[in-house]
């Protein structure tokens, strides 16, 4: 099991966010966390990322046991989400050399050649970044989260703002991702796409999880969705 969580709660003052999370993912599984604004989400990534605390109960990343062992967490995790987390003042090249420094890791020039080559900027990566489209935004952010080779994925809605282009560019990393072996773990609205990519899905609601399965049994996720929330939208 790479991801264990037990009776995993979080409140903000006295308001409860996640209530008792029992979840458990195994190495190599494509998941997608499906909920509305307000069910949990965002707040259950920030808890992965050893990015807040919890209130209540445990979190093991990989054996890790969050927060008190949050930097083997995070060298083992790579995050996308809708922000790019990049240098938009330093090129393609120079924000995956940062990145590879602050990892610690040898063999760079060719782990950073290699991770441009691998989402189609071979031959850009010596432009600014803020010279880039959304879509290679994107490329390059999937670039600089896998460069120290981690074993988990985390995505926070990385489709936003993407068009039907850069969105199945997407779509094709993500799926060669996962046959390399990555665990990756989306949070997105885009119920279709989470179907089609992800073999698993758990939906959270009113900060407990209303449903978890896999996705091979789910005739049709939008609908499923809608009968466990309550809600036609995954916004």
């Amino acid at each position: 099991m790479i991801i264990e969580l037990r009776a995993l709660s979080k409140a903000y003052g006295l308001m409860p966010v996640l209530r008792k999370i029992d979840l458990d993912i195994e190495r190599g599984e494509f998941v997608a966390l499906l909920g509305s604004n307000g069910s949990g989400k965002s707040t259950l990534l920030r808890l992965l990322c050893g990015l807040t605390k919890p209130t209540a109960g445990s979190l093991k990343v990989g054996g890790w046991e969050l927060p008190k062992e949050a930097a083997a967490v995070r060298a083992q995790m790579g995050l996308v989400s809708h922000k790019a987390l990049l240098y938009e003042n330093l090129t393609a090249r120079e924000n995956l050399l940062f990145f590879a420094r602050v990892y610690g890791l040898s063999d760079i020039d060719a782990r950073i050649q290699s991770g441009l080559d691998r989402v189609g900027l071979g031959k850009r990566g010596a432009d600014l970044v803020r010279t880039y489209s959304r879509g290679m935004l994107q490329r390059l952010s999937i670039a600089r989260a896998l460069i120290h080779d981690p074993d988990i994925l985390l995505l926070d809605e990385p489709y936003t703002g993407l068009d039907q282009d850069a969105s199945r560019t997407l779509d094709d990393l993500l799926v060669q991702a996962h046959a390399d072996g990555k665990t990756i773990f989306m949070v997105t609205h885009e119920l279709d796409r989470a179907q089609r990519l992800a073999g698993r899905a758990v939906i959270l609601s009113r900060g407990g999880i209303a449903l978890d399965a896999a996705m091979n049994s789910i005739d049709y996720l939008p609908a499923r969705y809608t009968e466990v929330t309550g809600m036609t939208s995954a916004r």
